[in-house]
């Protein structure tokens, strides 16, 4: 081989790291030492206080809030409208109006048919409740969500208990004012 000729060796090695290069270099080594010290430190304490507990910053052992503890369960197993048609019972002298609250209180949600139940007690109010159903429904859908409610079902007065007797005739509907 001639003198003037590169060495293969030599033509193929990199160049030596210069020094911002170097300072990148030791900086990650420097880094991955600290984190290497700090997970034995942390491993070493856990096992000096007995295993896992909870510290000074919030994690999933701590105990939760009432209310929050209350949504994740209603939200996991898919209880949404059924707790919101509830909270619109408890606030149905709200939505109707104190006069339709006094006489028509609601009983019954039915989640697979999205019905409302409702029971007045006479047939007078059971019928003008008939009436207004339609706004009623989207008043709710308005505050639940679309489609929560797609009916009222209204229900008249439960008559008394109609028994057979000595001063009974049979098939006779008892008294004037049921609904039925």
């Amino acid at each position: 081989m001639s003198e003037d000729a590169p060495e293969p060796d030599k033509a193929r090695k990199a160049p030596e790291p210069s020094g911002v290069d170097l300072a990148r270099v030791a900086l990650r080594a420097a880094k991955e030492q600290a984190r290497a010290r700090g997970d034995a430190a942390r491993q070493k304490k856990q096992a000096r206080r007995g295993g896992l507990r909870s510290g000074a910053h919030a994690d999933g052992r701590d105990p939760m809030a009432l209310g929050s503890a209350i949504n994740r369960l209603i939200n996991e197993r898919g209880w949404e409208a059924p707790a919101a048609v509830g909270g619109v019972m408890g606030r149905w002298p709200q939505i109707v109006g104190d006069d339709l609250a006094k006489h028509c209180e609601p009983e019954k949600y039915d989640e697979e048919e999205r019905v409302l139940i409702v029971r007045c007690d006479s047939t007078a109010w059971a019928t003008n409740l008939r009436l207004l159903a339609p706004q009623l429904v989207a008043r709710l859908n308005e505050d639940l969500g679309h489609g929560t409610v797609r009916l009222i079902k209204v229900l008249g007065p439960g008559g008394p208990v109609r028994r057979f007797g000595p001063l009974r005739a049979p098939g006779s509907t008892g008294p004037g004012d049921t609904y039925g």
